[in-house]
Parts: C-alpha cells; structure tokens; sequence
C-alpha cells in the first residue's frame, strides 16, 4: 500500500485497547531529497485505517510541527471518552529512514505483568544491527524473560523488586537465547532500551546506544547514557577484557561494532558486553512523558529539543490534518511520535527511525 508522493502513512487501530504497531518502508530510491520521498506502510494487526501525513522539507522545529498538524478543538464529548479507555497513554512510529533493509523492532506491551494486584506496562526500543533477526527476537521475547525472571526471583526487596539484579538477568538470559540461534550470525546483535511503568515506578534499562529521555517540570533527564566504545568507562572495560576500540569511520570495538554494549553479537564477547545499566525513579507529578527511541533519532535531534516538540503536541492538542476518530486514543502523543521522526529525517538521519512516546501526566 503506496502513500502519495512526499507523504507518509500513518495507520492507528480503532479500539483502545490495541496498541498502534506499523513499520513504514521505503519504495524506491534510498536516496530521496530530505526524506520527502514514497514510504509504504507495512500492516500487522487487524482493524487498522490509514491517512496520509504531509512531511515538510524543513529541518526547522517550528516548520516540522506545523506542517502536519493542526490544533484540535475540544469535544465536549472527548474527556468521557478518554476516561474509558484502560490503557496508559502513548504513541509509537518506526521507519526504515534511508537505510535498504529494516532492522529496528518496537514493543509495548500493556499489563504485561501483574504483581500484588498493581499493572505494570513494557516498552521496549530495539536497534538490530547485522540484520533484523535478534531485533526481532528481543521484541517478540524480552518481556516474556522479564516476567519470567521476576516469577522466579527470590531476591525480593520488602517492598518489590530488586530491578536491578531482575533486569541484569533478564538481558543475560535473552543474550544466552539468541546466541544459542547465532548459525553462522555471530555478528547479528541489537541495542535494548526498555521501560517498566507500575506502582509509581518509572525503571530503565539500557544497553547500547538507543536512549531514554523524560521530561520533569519542563527539564530534559537522560534516564540512560549511550554505551559508546569512546566512553572513557566504556573505553577501559573493553580494553580490561582484552580488546581494542579503533577509529574506523567512528569509534567501533575491534573496529567492527559502534556501541560497545548489546544483546547477540557472540563473535564479540567479552568485549561488547549484554549488562545493562538500570535507573529506578519515583514517579513525581512533574513527570510529563518519556521518549525511548533508537540513535536515528538521537543522533540528530538532542534530548532538549526532543522533549520540546513532544511537549507542544501534547500541550497544544495537535491532531493530524486529516483526522482519524479513535475513541480513547491519545492522538497527541501518537502525533508527538510522528513528529520526532519526521524532524529526524528532515535532520539528514540516514538510519532507520524508531520512538515510543509515554504520557505520563495521567
């Protein structure tokens, strides 16, 4: 399914309680004029409508932010509706970008799990490298190890989980799972950053270079920090196991890799290590949202201007120009989404392109 030129599509699922999952792909040439190029929209739920959203051909915030978005007079009717809808708020967007093959993967999973009677919500961004399969295997399977490890985890702190340790082993057992499926692709790994919502907790996870951002009283706050081979910390434990980071064409550990940690990569361990750095934060009323996204992103739009574009859509009630009706969806944070990926590649990103927009003011 072709969009028209110079436009993307953006497809949402009718009912609230599905989350909006879609990958966008390109259709011809990696080469297009500032990302306004054919994107074709890949479909993997039923119950799904599609509409066409204008890219702009500026890099400008206030030119992207414009041009696809209007803001959106209130319904009288909209607060009951959104008030009836049980699932946490948020939006998701990933794209191919310019790169020929896709090989970013997206999850969110709400209530993926339940603990003494309190839902807690999964998102996971995920940035596959060598090819798509571990990616792949991280979103259809991480938050199935979490859950499981937390089931057997006796090292329980008095009031819950000991995230720290849970999520450590979480990322060892899912990196022993793909590892043992290498067959000839010891050099196919991914990143992971991941996100559990529940019990007033906000908990990241982290591993390679994909990141977490989340906006408190109007302050961008890194939740994780990129595992660059260059990190001074970074730098020592790799050379401590052995190895080598060489400048060639960037940073890479033995001049292959350019994040020095991830899930997969057998050829590379001890070097390139699957531990992941973990953050727990109390949930405070001045938390406003959370962006997870891949380095397509990062890479050319900062942490500060990220959170201020997701911060007008929310704040001005942004809606496509072509609006679609869905009950109890938060358009404006699927709207955000839209909008990051769109400056990204107007930005000049050349890799694939995914964000998860969380509302967390609810």
């Amino acid at each position: 399914m072709t969009s028209d030129h110079g436009k993307l599509t953006v497809t949402r699922t009718k009912n609230c309680q599905k989350m909006m999952n879609l990958t966008i792909t390109v259709n011809g040439s990696v080469d297009g004029d500032n990302g306004n190029r054919l994107l074709r929209e890949s479909k993997s739920s039923d119950g799904l409508t599609e509409k066409p959203l204008p890219l702009s051909t500026s890099s400008e915030e206030n030119d992207v932010v414009s041009s696809g978005f209007v803001k959106k007079s209130r319904d009288k009717n909209e607060d009951v509706q959104i008030s009836t809808c049980k699932t946490p708020t948020h939006g998701l967007l990933s794209v191919i970008g310019r790169r020929r093959e896709m090989e970013d993967a997206v999850k969110v999973e709400l209530g993926f799990m339940v603990k003494g009677g309190v839902k807690f919500d999964f998102y996971g961004v995920y940035d596959g490298h060598g090819g798509s399969r571990v990616a792949e295997e991280c979103k259809g399977r991480l938050h199935k190890v979490l859950t499981e490890e937390i089931v057997e985890d006796n090292n329980k702190e008095e009031c819950g989980i000991n995230w720290g340790i849970t999520m450590e082993k979480c990322f060892e057992k899912m990196d022993e799972e793909v590892n043992r499926k290498t067959s000839g692709e010891e050099m196919v790994g991914s990143t992971a950053v991941v996100a559990v919502v529940g019990n007033g907790k906000l908990v990241v996870a982290n591993c390679g270079d994909s990141r977490a951002v989340l906006s408190r009283g109007g302050v961008a706050m890194a939740l994780s920090l990129d595992h660059k081979p260059d990190r001074p910390d970074e730098l020592e434990r790799v050379e401590a196991a052995g190895g080598r980071v060489i400048n060639w064409n960037g940073h890479r550990v033995l001049g292959v890799l350019a994040t020095s940690r991830s899930i997969g990569d057998e050829c590379l361990k001890p070097f390139v290590s699957c531990k992941p750095e973990v953050t727990v934060s109390e949930l405070t009323d001045g938390d406003e949202f959370l962006i997870l996204a891949s380095d397509g992103m990062w890479d050319v739009v900062s942490n500060e201007l990220a959170c201020r574009v997701v911060r007008r859509c929310l704040n001005s009630r942004m809606m496509k120009r072509e609006p679609i009706s869905v009950v109890g969806q938060n358009q404006a944070a699927e709207a955000a989404a839209a909008v990051l990926v769109e400056l990204a590649i107007a930005r000049g990103s050349r890799d694939n392109i995914s964000v998860i927009v969380v509302d967390l003011r609810n």
